[in-house]
Order: C-alpha cells, then structure tokens, then sequence
C-alpha cells in the first residue's frame, strides 16, 4: 500500500541509511525533515527464546525534535490512515506535535495507536495522560498483553486489537470479540513483529476499501483482517530483526 512517513530524521551516516531504507522501500519522504541531531537509537537485547529487551538514547536526538512547524497545515487527500506511538508519544515536542495532528485530523481518516510502552523513556504521569489522550481520539488500538497490563484496563476504542505473542491475537469490534491463534514458526528473534502486525491489519484494511473513520466490520472479516496481521508478524520472527515481509512474500502464503 503507498506509505508515507512523517518525522524527523538526523542528517548524520545512520539518518541517511535510514531515509535510503525507506526510499528503497518506496516510501514517500515528502513529509520528512531533516536535522543536525544525532540518530534516535533502540539497542535491542535478544535472549534465548529470540524476546527483546531495549534500552534508548533519545537525549538531544532526532526523532523527539518533530515540532508543529515541521508537519504540513493540510496532508495529502490520499492519506486515509495516521499510525502513531511508542516513543512518539513519551517524549516532547513530538508528543504534542503528534497529538495535536492527531485532534485535527481524526475526523476525516482512520487514527491506529499503537502504545508499545517503554517504561522509563519518559515519567509515567507524562506517558499515561498522552496515551490517554490519543486514545480517546483513535479509531484503532492494537496493544500487547503487556501493554494492557502495564495500562491497567483494555483501552476503549471502536476497535481494539491485542497481540498475545503465541497465543495469537483478539479483537473487539462493535460488541462481539473475535479471536485467532498465532501461525507456527521457528523464532529466530521477535524484533519488528508488532510493528508487522500493525502494518498488516492496516494493509488489509486499505485493500478492503474499510480503511475509514466510520470502521465496520463483520466477524468473517476481522478473522480475515487478523489472520493477515498474525501472519506478517510470524513471518518477521522467523529472521532477524525489524525486517517485515513484502507483499508477495504474504501473498505465497495466502494463495
């Protein structure tokens, strides 16, 4: 699906080698800035099951210095959906940029949150009442179990999506709740895979033309939406890193 990203990004050797991974990927830059910051960096832990663990420097870095006279007054009309979360609601000034994009654009495209949490990249009274907020402005939530846990109650949105590692995934949707197993694999790392799950769920959404504000879905397709997304996530943890797969790569799986 045609993809943008909107951030901003250091113009030092890991900057560039990420704008020329996303321009591979052919992913729109019109909507990037780039600084003299240095590059936002995750240093992720593998153990031996193939789990992460990450620890960030985030300090004076790229990525948080996303100000509102960064992000366009009016995005493109081809932009149906916003993704949004993790580190980019835990620190400033991107979290009110974010936000405030958010509050904006809400009622015209589909919002996904993603919380992802990190405890400890910002205080927790600061992080909770971001999350809080864009919460209660999405039309999506897809969490972790652990995520739920850490937020204390499953989140209120049209749709909520919690990923349950491998036990699958449920969602809740307009009453009724909707669950799938995970896909078997060899686990090689987990890295990315939530980030895949996401990814997918919204791809599909796009390629079903359901990709609105107004989100409806019957129980058969969001089994379907949530059997794709269980999909590109098992895919990714069968290699190492954030490396989700490619659409034909789903496609060879799917039929």
């Amino acid at each position: 699906m045609p993809v943008a990203f909107l951030g901003h990004l250091s113009g030092d050797a890991h900057g560039r080698t990420l704008l020329e991974a996303l321009r591979a990927d052919g992913v729109a830059l019109d909507l990037v800035s780039v600084g003299h910051e240095p590059t936002t960096r995750a240093i992720a832990h593998v153990d031996a099951s193939g789990g992460a663990g990450y620890e960030f420097e985030v300090e004076g870095t790229s990525a948080p210095a996303l100000t509102a006279d960064l992000v366009p007054h009016r995005l493109p009309a081809g932009v149906t959906a916003l993704h949004i979360g993790t580190l980019g609601l835990a620190l400033e000034p991107i979290a009110s940029t974010l936000l405030d994009l958010v509050a904006r654009e809400r009622a015209r495209r589909v919002v996904m949150l993603d919380p992802n949490v990190r405890p400890g990249a910002a205080p927790d009274t600061v992080y909770r009442e971001n999350l809080r907020r864009a919460i209660a402005m999405s039309t999506i939530v897809k969490a972790s179990e652990e995520d739920i846990a850490w937020l204390g109650a499953p989140p209120q949105a049209r749709l909520l999506v919690v990923t349950r590692g491998q036990r699958g995934a449920f969602a809740v949707h307009e009453g009724h709740r909707v669950d799938v197993p995970a896909v078997n694999v060899d686990v090689v790392d987990t890295i990315g895979a939530g980030d895949a799950f996401g990814a997918a769920l919204l791809a599909w959404l796009f390629h079903h033309d359901r990709a609105t504000p107004d989100l409806d879905l019957d129980r058969a397709e969001l089994a379907s939406a949530l059997e794709y997304a269980c999909l590109a996530a098992a895919i990714t943890c069968t290699r190492r890193g954030a490396d989700p797969p490619t659409e034909s790569e789903m496609a060879a799986r799917t039929g």
